[in-house]
């Protein structure tokens, strides 16, 4: 008996400190928005904006890729995965889809990414989803639905949506595979590694894809307007790269570690509320009443997923992942 409560003390304490850690990831990542608005607004390409997010990241983690280079050889589909998926997939997917359907839609099916998670775990895997998780991923994507004012500007782009369902797929590969470690018997690779590979390697692809040889660099020696103040180009580029990429990342990855892939997405969705409510107060982007409503359910939703399912280690049917965490690991098979 003692020896259960141990247990479930630890299991408690590993979930609290996940939820802190996707809850910073969700608000770093919330930000990365309010701070590259003004960037584009001074001048800069979308892409471009991208391009020096990641690139940025990706020289600041050098010292880390450079300490586990030993995962070059030991993981390089896992580092691979990584980098397409989790980095340059979702940046360049969602990129692409707002240049043909409004932001909001893109944002939606974007972050129906949680949705897809328990299809993964439910059809893949073949593992049971409790009801109380399946029921806070709908409330989630049903506030989101109000957060985005979704029906103000529906647009039935195919091609556009296509490109919004991938970004929501590559999210899935980047909390899947953000719960990858070894496989039995194996010691996990270092998350920090994985993440500083990950960059590197969206990095590469996406300097492919945006061709920052192009880009006007005299814009990040200015000042950029936000809502009527002034602000250095490069102090927001300082914040995009150090707090809305490496700490998001590294947050994030260590939150789906210490939760599950369902469980950490669900909380990610927290960062559209967040991103909004950091719009109305930076930016002056003012939040309706739909807004408010739809946030409080958003973090309903969040809340009802979270206690629903069981911490690792734990037993059960679950909302996606339980378990041994080196069983799991060996039935995902892949990494982000």
């Amino acid at each position: 008996m003692p020896m259960r409560t141990s247990e479930s003390s630890h299991g408690n304490r590993q979930r609290g400190v996940g939820l802190s850690l996707a809850l910073v990831s969700a608000v770093a990542f919330g930000g990365s928005g309010v701070a590259a608005k003004p960037l584009i607004d001074a001048g800069l390409d979308p892409l471009h904006v991208v391009w020096l997010r990641v690139a940025g990241a990706a020289v600041v983690m050098l010292p880390l890729a450079v300490r586990h280079r030993g995962l070059l050889r030991e993981r390089p589909a896992l580092l691979a995965g990584f980098g397409l998926l989790a980095v340059a997939g979702v940046q360049a997917c969602y990129f692409a889809a707002i240049s043909r359907i409004p932001v909001g839609v893109a944002l939606l099916v974007e972050y129906l990414a949680p949705a897809l998670v328990l299809g993964w775990v439910r059809f893949v895997q073949r593992r049971p989803v409790t009801r109380a998780a399946a029921l806070g991923v709908v409330l989630a994507v049903g506030g989101l639905a109000c957060v985005v004012e979704v029906w103000s500007g529906l647009s039935f782009d195919l091609l556009g949506l296509l490109l919004a369902l991938g970004a929501a797929c590559c999210q899935v590969g980047y909390f899947v595979l953000s719960d990858q470690g070894g496989d039995a018997g194996d010691q996990a690779p270092d998350p920090l590694g994985v993440i500083a590979y990950g960059l590197l390697v969206g990095a590469i692809v996406l300097t492919l894809v945006a061709r920052p040889w192009g880009m006007d660099w005299s814009v990040l020696g200015g000042g950029t307007n936000m809502n009527g103040t002034t602000v250095a180009a490069g102090y927001l580029l300082v914040w995009i790269v150090l707090i809305a990429t490496v700490l998001a990342y590294v947050t994030g990855v260590l939150a789906v570690r210490r939760l599950s892939p369902q469980v950490a997405g669900v909380v990610a969705c927290l960062e559209a509320v967040i991103a909004t409510v950091l719009a109305w107060i930076l930016l002056g982007e003012h939040l309706s009443a739909p807004q408010l409503v739809g946030g409080a359910v958003v973090l309903l939703g969040a809340f009802i997923a979270q206690s629903s399912t069981p911490a690792k280690g734990s037993e059960g049917p679950v909302a996606g992942a339980g378990g041994d965490a080196d069983k799991e690991l060996s039935e995902r098979g892949s990494a982000a």
